[in-house]
């Protein structure tokens, strides 16, 4: 009972007249930015991180929860209606859902993306509600050696299992670790590669670092690379924008299917939403191959509803993650994780025991969120599509300009906007060259933790590192760890012998054509 009455004090919380305002606005900038091609989540909360801090940290966090869920959201508009997804988050939704859209039934197909989309995050919002506050009551029990493992995981996971390529993610990582250790050693005092610079005593701010490498590196790489709009038409969706009974029969269990899938990805750190929208789909997949009259690939609702529930799914688990562990599955809870540091809050239980208040409130947000997104996107969604139509060059240029404005507003340091187009050029390079950016902004985010951690450990051993595999919980979490990469890796084999099977079946059939 003392989850549900302080559920109901965070309603009361949340449905004040500022705070709906700031849900509402959330919502509306994530749907933008989720069906904007390039962009998403992750550089809409990092392009808003400098403006907010003149926010109540509950209305600064409403808003960026709402973000969170309606990129998602909006995600899927655009792989639905043009065969491109907007994120990879998306793109086991654009298989059977650009299909469905091909053979007129976009209407149908958007409203089973947002429905879907609706049941998986509703979902993980309950569970979160009652989850939260036992994953915070267990992380009480961790200490140093315990978060330096959860990093360690975090880092390994996001690092190795995410990215097709592992020494790319481990280079991303490094960058990220090696941007963090800049500045006034806390505890000896050294300045450490400061290059005995006073603008580098403090450090490169994190803010700095993720609107330069996710929107500002964003921009330069499609000025530079993506000189051509694409000329793929745009469906216009007609018709009824609602579900059938029969499509609502059909649907249903893929949807709850997906929702299951997605919630234990909620507190893995792999890198968000990707890989349980591809494994929902996958499960649909292979079960349509079972029936009759198999319909994936001519246009099947489950290949759509499944992965559009599982990615929301994993969102509201995630933020339960970062709330009761401080742990980030994505770039984007690392942006939020970042934020609370910036308000001077660490997730974690002393969260839930210091300000309960945000919490529960922020909870109870996720609820009010869910029913408006849905009523952004179920009637509205080809008025969102519409968006597509603004020219390339005015929204990348306005991004630029929200970019320097808000890193010039927070600091005030001309030396700020240097470091800004310095690390924009190096997310460029990143993006450029197929780097993954999480690796980067977790490594940053979390290896202050980690440093912290590893030396509080070593100095209660009298330097016996030993220490750090001492607990219960550290060795899981290794264990666990390496299970993760025992199964990615064996998946990847897996995933090349078959590939090179399909290429060797492919040359022995050439001479036979010809």
């Amino acid at each position: 009972m003392d989850a549900l009455q302080l559920l109901g004090e965070g309603f009361a919380g949340a449905l004040t007249p500022a705070n709906l305002l700031w849900v509402l606005v959330g919502c509306l900038l994530g749907t933008a930015v989720g069906v904007l091609p390039g962009l998403g989540s992750s550089m809409a909360v990092a392009l808003l991180l400098p403006v907010t801090f003149s926010l109540d940290p509950t209305a600064a966090f409403i808003m960026f929860a709402g973000v969170y869920f309606g990129g998602l959201f909006g995600d899927s508009t655009m792989g639905i209606l043009m065969n491109t997804p907007g994120q990879a988050s998306a793109i086991a939704s654009t298989f059977e859902g650009h299909r469905m859209a091909l053979n007129g039934r976009a209407a149908q197909a958007l409203a089973t993306a947002a429905i879907g989309a609706f049941i998986g995050g509703f979902i993980a919002s309950i569970v979160v509600v009652f989850v939260a506050p036992a994953l915070a009551d267990f992380s009480s029990r961790f200490g140093p050696a315990e978060f330096f493992a959860l990093a360690v995981f975090a880092f390994a996971a996001t690092s190795s299992v995410v990215t097709d390529n592992v020494v790319k993610g481990l280079t991303s990582l490094f960058i990220g670790l090696g941007i963090a250790v800049i500045g006034v050693d806390g505890v000896s005092g050294a300045p450490r590669f400061t290059m005995d610079s006073p603008n580098l005593f403090d450090g490169i701010s994190l803010v700095t670092v993720t609107v330069a490498i996710l929107a500002l590196g964003e921009v330069i790489y499609v000025a530079c690379l993506e000189r051509h709009a694409t000329d793929k038409p745009l469906i216009r969706p007609s018709g009824r924008p609602w579900l059938s009974r029969r499509e609502l029969k059909e649907a249903a269990p893929a949807w709850f299917r997906g929702t299951a899938i997605g919630l234990p990805f909620g507190v893995v750190p792999a890198g968000g939403s990707e890989i349980p929208t591809f494994l929902a789909y996958g499960l649909e997949k292979r079960l349509d191959a079972r029936r009759k009259e198999p319909m994936f690939g001519k246009g099947a609702i489950r290949g759509l509803a499944a992965p559009e529930a599982a990615g929301n799914s994993t969102t509201g688990m995630a933020m339960g993650a970062l709330l009761a562990l401080g742990l980030p599955i994505s770039a984007t809870a690392a942006i939020m994780l970042a934020a609370f540091r910036q308000y001077g809050l660490q997730p974690g239980p002393l969260l839930f025991d210091r300000a309960p208040d945000l919490v529960w409130s922020l909870l109870t947000s996720f609820f009010i969120a869910m029913v408006v997104l849905l009523i952004l996107n179920l009637p509205f969604a080809m008025l969102w599509a519409k968006l597509l139509l603004i020219p390339r060059p005015y929204l990348y240029a306005g991004i630029t300009v929200f970019c320097a404005l808000g890193i010039y507003a927070t600091s005030g340091s001309t030396f700020d906007l240097l470091m800004l187009l310095g690390v924009g050029l190096l997310g460029f390079l990143m993006r450029a060259l197929d780097f993954p950016l999480a690796p980067l902004i977790i490594g940053m985010v979390l290896g202050p933790l980690a440093e912290t951690s590893l030396r509080d450990a070593a100095m209660s051993a009298n330097g016996d590192f030993s220490v750090l595999v001492h607990g219960p919980i550290a060795i899981t979490l290794y264990a666990l760890l390496a299970v993760v990469l025992v199964f990615s890796i064996r998946n990847r084999i897996v995933a090349r012998s078959r590939a090179r099977a399909a290429a060797e079946d492919t040359a022995d059939a050439e001479p036979v054509s010809r």
